[in-house]
């Protein structure tokens, strides 16, 4: 929310309503005077034009003699403007597919007599005609041609607040990037223009972009931009709402304090200044600030004072529109005092039914704000959720590593030297025994190829654990040794490395290496395979692994839905290095086995 309109519109109408009152006196006065057709057409547009705030049945009285003059004197402008009026009175009745066919027939006579200036200001009114009923498609092909025309004659703030159309329709139609596209363009043209008030609206809107994309920063920095125009053009009521957006901002990045500063600022503006209406806005992000922090206490408090004010501003509304009409009715000439009697009562009517729609307006604003605020919890918890489960991984595969390590170094340091010991005793005790015969020298023998053989089964399974290769010289020495005890008669293994010649972090070769382990034993199970090609590279962006055999492969999805535990291992040991694994498997076609994981 940039800015609230209504307190302004309403003070500008108390203001000028003298002036526009005598203006229309002095206008009545000169028609009396004037008896020319062409005179008339010009002086009931001008009244009609007047009129339209006023009195939206007295205006189409007087548009509608203008335009009786204006046609059969060929005044073709006067005419054009006369349906542009006709358009807007109908718009402010609600009556839209009106107000779209008077638009239509002026927007006809301008493109008839070349009149481009007219064309694009009335383009765009029929583009905020069709915004308003939600068709945003029809409402952008015209904004796109108002634009292109205000750029062709050089109206500068038609081109700024055309691309700000724009900007909200995409906003509309979700796309915030497109729309976020736009709202620049418009804060350039404004920049170019130097209008500050129209800057400072630009990077508002820019600023709510920013907020909906979850880009609070960039959010920030806008709505700061646009606090500072407002202060230097003194926009109490700009101020009011920058405060309030840079408060909600602070709010959702988690500065509370700094949110309540603001929110305090735009409070008390709103006392100095008078500006009631702006304090609902104050009290609503003041809501949210608290509902954020936890404080649904003051939350609900803030929320009952949003709901006081509201009532009090309603009857305070009503009341000074009430006294409004009164005074007009008291002014008006005799002719005009039926007219406006029946405007006192639709205007009431009017007035309530506009109350009634803010009040719901800003009960479904205040459901939307506590929805987004539930959803905000229900993700940070499942953040929490998965944060806690990527623990639990790591732990466990972390838990493996040192658990592989542990045996290995006791099987080697530990059954093994037992092993080696022992073989060694028993060959100084062959050395002092003398066999009675062969058997009992082959009975020995026997039992030493044993005891050899036990040595090397715990060599064997102490490397298989944890390879010392590993441990000394790295991945790529590692796999490569790994590799060359495959048997080159049962299954081609062809290896490829590169990038691999320095260390990497030990926790990526480990789980690299037991990927590479569980595949490769994959293959020799249950592919069927004579040729496997192993590529392991490391680039800029990570180390890269891809395992291709020509077996039998399987069917990925069935092996998938049974959640085998050989996928299960490798995709939780890939996701443990927050990299990913890719399947490419079909039956009688092999399997790629394909694994990325980042290197910092």
């Amino acid at each position: 929310m940039k800015r609230s309109f209504l307190a302004v519109v309403m003070l500008l109408l108390s203001l000028c309503s003298q002036a526009q009152r005598e203006r229309i006196d002095s206008l009545l006065q000169v028609l009396q005077r004037h008896q020319s057709d062409s005179a008339k057409a010009k002086i009931y547009f001008q009244l009609g034009k007047d009129y339209h705030q006023i009195s939206g049945d007295t205006a189409e009285r007087y548009i509608r003699e203008s335009l009786t003059y204006a046609t059969a004197t060929g005044m073709t402008k006067i005419e054009a403007e006369d349906y542009s009026v006709l358009g807007v009175i109908e718009k402010n009745r609600a009556n839209y597919e009106q107000a779209l066919k008077n638009h239509l027939k002026a927007l006809g006579i301008k493109e008839r007599t070349n009149d481009e200036h007219g064309q694009a200001i009335t383009y765009n009114d029929i583009g905020v005609l069709y915004k308003i009923m939600g068709r945003f498609d029809e409402a952008l092909e015209n904004y796109l041609k108002s634009n292109e025309l205000c750029k062709k004659v050089a109206l500068k703030k038609g081109v700024a607040m055309t691309y700000n159309n724009i900007g909200t329709i995409y906003r509309e139609k979700h796309k915030p990037d497109t729309a976020l596209f736009y709202y620049r363009l418009a804060l350039a043209q404004s920049e170019e223009m130097n209008d500050p008030y129209s800057i400072s609206t630009c990077l508002s809107n820019v600023g709510d972009i920013y907020t909906e994309m979850g880009k609070q920063e960039e959010a920030l920095s806008m709505f700061t931009r646009s606090l500072r125009y407002d202060r230097e053009n003194e926009d109490k009521a700009g101020m009011v709402i920058s405060y309030n957006n840079v408060a909600r901002t602070l709010s959702a990045l988690g500065r509370y304090a700094e949110a309540i500063r603001y929110s305090d600022s735009a409070v008390a503006l709103t006392f100095a200044e008078k500006l009631n209406h702006e304090r609902t806005y104050c009290y609503a992000i003041r809501t949210i600030v608290e509902e954020d922090q936890g404080n649904y206490k003051q939350a609900l408090a803030y929320q009952k004072m949003l709901a006081s004010l509201k009532d009090s501003l309603m009857t305070d509304e009503t009341n000074q529109q009430i006294s409004e009409l009164k005074t007009r009715y008291e002014t008006e000439k005799k002719e005009q005092q039926i007219a406006l009697q029946s405007v006192q009562i639709k205007k009431r009517d009017y007035m309530i039914a506009g109350a009634g729609g803010i009040l719901v307006l800003a009960t479904l604003l205040s459901v939307s704000w506590y929805r987004r605020y539930r959803l905000r919890q229900q993700a940070r918890l499942q953040e929490a959720v998965i944060y806690q489960q990527e623990l639990a991984t790591h732990a466990v595969i972390e838990a493996e590593e040192r658990e592989r390590k542990r045996i290995a170094g006791d099987l080697h340091d530990g059954v093994g030297q037992l092993m080696s010991a022992a073989k060694m005793n028993l060959s100084m005790v062959a050395s002092e025994l003398n066999f009675e015969n062969d058997d009992q020298r082959t009975a020995f023998d026997k039992a030493m190829s044993l005891v050899d053989e036990g040595c090397r089964e715990v060599r064997t399974v102490s490397h298989n654990i944890m390879p010392n290769a590993l441990l000394k010289s790295g991945l790529s020495t590692a796999i490569r040794e790994f590799v060359n005890k495959i048997d080159q008669r049962v299954i081609k293994v062809h290896l490829y490395t590169e990038g691999l010649n320095e260390r990497i972090n030990g926790n990526i070769e480990s789980v690299l290496y037991r990927v590479v382990q569980e595949c490769v034993n994959n293959v020799i199970k249950h592919a069927g395979a004579t040729q496997l090609d192993i590529s392991l590279i490391k680039d800029e962006e990570g180390i890269s692994l891809t395992i291709e055999d020509n077996g039998r492969g399987f069917n990925l999805q069935e092996a998938q839905a049974k959640s085998g535990i050989g996928l299960k291992n490798i995709e939780s040991r890939v996701d443990y290095l927050k990299g990913t694994v890719e399947w490419d498997a079909a039956p009688g076609k092999g399997t790629v086995v394909m694994v990325h994981v980042p290197v910092v």
